[in-house]
């Protein structure tokens, strides 16, 4: 019986994903626990095993195509079984070719020579329409493309942008014209009007964006279009490479450009005696593991690291500063009563930032616990995106690569972050002291700057004091 594999729902706030590679094929022998493809959300990669024995029978969709949560996307069953009723309407999403259209006769465009101008400042230029026999470039997505199947997203692209779809090079399964073989093209420079209609020629592109226009193409009267297998590469470094961004980079570098652009952000840089921090740190590791633990969780607390300690206490602190705890939305403020910390994570995909809920109810010892899960699956991908998302206030800690002092971009719509810098050494009254560094940017809008200040001063109290403040809260 054959049986239809599905794109999984990765979290509720998850609608579609991206087929990253397939690793079955049709016709492949299929047991239960083989993997079938990797799919990715714009913040993490997954995998899909089978759960069926049997043949790969049919693959809906190719490498890179966007899929809605819970559509087919293939079908196991038994070889030469009948498939027929998983089928959906895709469209050209399967990368069906459609047949050209036959050579019909169209008009290309000439100017004559000597152009004058009259005396109402017309110009008297002739253009006329010599008949030829061919078919038009493909511009904006056109179905297919000199014989190639377009994947949806890539004909979105060219539409949007205006690309000469008849100069990307496809790299998709069965010669098909993938996304980023537009962006390819987009790259090397073949953009143009709607009205240029594709006709990128000899003239200089006067649009703009550097894109070529319907004028532009009427004074170059040239149709120049080099092998459609021939890929663009840069003349002046020939060494170079284009590296197509990952669905996580596209995600952070839309994200980091609004906040920039949407919010009015300012950075205090601060530093604070860290001595009792590392002190405790120290001692953690000495003590014995029967340690009292919580009836919930249970930790090695001779790992406890520093980014556990700040964490701890930036969410008791938050509590009382809830101007910075807060979210801007547009015409309102969305202040919390509690602290839902997101750390950031660097992982092999980009940055990602789980988010710690209720961190201000945790003690030191399960807040360590809980992020180390949270970090561990991240980098391995398995994150479930519903645990990416809600928090009220972020920390990014660049410490342990050397970073003495850094502005952290805001996630909106939270109006604080707070960045951890390295430990450098300084003197106050002749005394040498181990001094962190905390850069904190907050959205003016929504607080001013003596607020972000008294909540800093106070966090630089709690950490120069954190052992006292940690027996009085019972923390660990």
């Amino acid at each position: 019986m054959a049986n239809a594999v599905i794109m999984p729902r990765q979290g509720q706030s998850v609608e579609s994903c991206v087929i990253g590679t397939w690793h079955k094929n049709v016709g492949d022998k299929v047991s239960v626990g083989d993997l079938l493809f990797t799919y990715e959300t714009d913040k993490a990669t997954f995998e899909e095993e089978s759960k069926v024995d049997g043949t790969m029978l049919a693959l809906f969709f190719e490498e890179g195509d966007d899929v809605e949560c819970l559509v087919n996307v293939c079908v196991i069953g038994a070889e030469g079984e009948n498939f027929e009723q998983f089928k959906h309407d895709m469209g050209d999403s399967v990368g069906t070719a459609v047949p050209d259209p036959p050579d019909v006769p169209i008009a290309e465009t000439t100017i004559s020579e000597n152009p004058q101008v009259t005396g109402d400042g017309r110009s008297n230029v002739q253009i006329a329409e010599i008949p030829i026999l061919g078919n038009p470039p493909a511009t904006g997505g056109g179905r297919p493309c000199n014989g190639h199947p377009v994947s949806p997203r890539a004909r979105k692209l060219a539409e949007r942008t205006g690309a000469d779809i008849s100069r990307a090079v496809p790299t998709g399964a069965n010669g098909r014209i993938m996304e980023r073989d537009v962006q390819a093209a987009i790259d090397a420079g073949y953009l143009g009007t709607r009205s240029a209609g594709g006709a990128f020629g000899a003239a200089v592109a006067t649009g703009l964006g550097g894109r070529f226009t319907a004028q532009d193409a009427a004074n170059s009267a040239i149709y120049d279009f080099p092998p459609n297998n021939t890929p663009a590469v840069s003349s002046f470094y020939p060494d170079s490479e284009d590296v197509p961004l990952s669905g996580v980079r596209k995600f952070i570098s839309k994200a980091m450009h609004a906040s920039l652009a949407n919010s009015a952000q300012l950075t205090h840089h601060t530093s604070f005696d860290a001595t009792d921090i590392l002190n405790l740190r120290k001692n953690l590791k000495t003590l014995n593991e029967n340690h009292p633990t919580s009836v919930r969780y249970t930790t090695d607390i001779s790992k406890i690291t520093i980014t556990d300690i700040i964490v701890y206490a930036t969410a008791r602190v938050l509590t009382n500063h809830k101007a910075i705890n807060a979210h801007f939305l547009d015409d309102k403020i969305r202040v919390f009563n509690n602290a839902h910390i997101g750390v950031a994570v660097d992982t092999p995909r980009g940055l990602l930032v789980p988010t710690i809920s209720m961190a201000n109810g945790h003690t030191l010892s399960e807040l360590s616990l809980y992020m180390k899960q949270r970090v561990d699956e991240c980098r391995s991908g398995s994150i479930d995106p519903d645990l990416l998302k809600g928090a009220s206030f972020t920390i990014s800690n660049l410490g342990a690569m050397g970073v003495e002092m850094f502005t952290p971009i805001l996630n909106p719509p939270q109006v604080g972050i707070l960045g951890v810098c390295s430990i450098v050494e300084r003197s106050r009254n002749g005394k040498f002291y181990p001094a962190m560094g905390l850069s904190l940017t907050y959205d003016h809008r929504a607080l001013d700057g003596a607020d972000a200040a008294r909540f800093q001063k106070e966090l630089v109290d709690f950490l120069e004091n954190f052992t006292f403040n940690l027996t009085v809260m019972r923390g660990m």
